[in-house]
């Protein structure tokens, strides 16, 4: 595929890029070398290549969740301003 000035300034356009008269130039050769390179990978075989989302190999890296014991609700609703003795009390805000 033949990247002209045309197609540069309509990329850099929808990327919200100013390219000077020189960038413009250097933009063109460098995204016919992705276009180049995506016509190799393109006339490789994948048929036998199975899908996959990541690269590596993807694990949980967060903690196992654990059963702790919670504040003690009494002492949590010591402070409220009204509280009904199993939860804060606030204003209604919605009709």
């Amino acid at each position: 595929m033949n990247i002209n000035t045309e197609m540069v300034d309509y990329i850099a356009e929808l990327s919200r890029l100013e390219l000077q008269t020189g960038e413009k130039q250097a933009m063109t050769a460098q995204l016919e070398q992705i276009i180049a390179y995506m016509d190799v990978l393109s006339k490789l075989d994948t048929k036998d290549v199975e899908p996959m989302s990541h690269v590596f190999p993807v694990k949980n890296v967060l903690r196992e969740d654990e059963v702790e014991p919670s504040q003690d609700r009494a002492e949590l609703l010591a402070g409220a301003p009204v509280p009904n003795g199993e939860a804060f009390l606030v204003p209604k805000a919605v009709d």
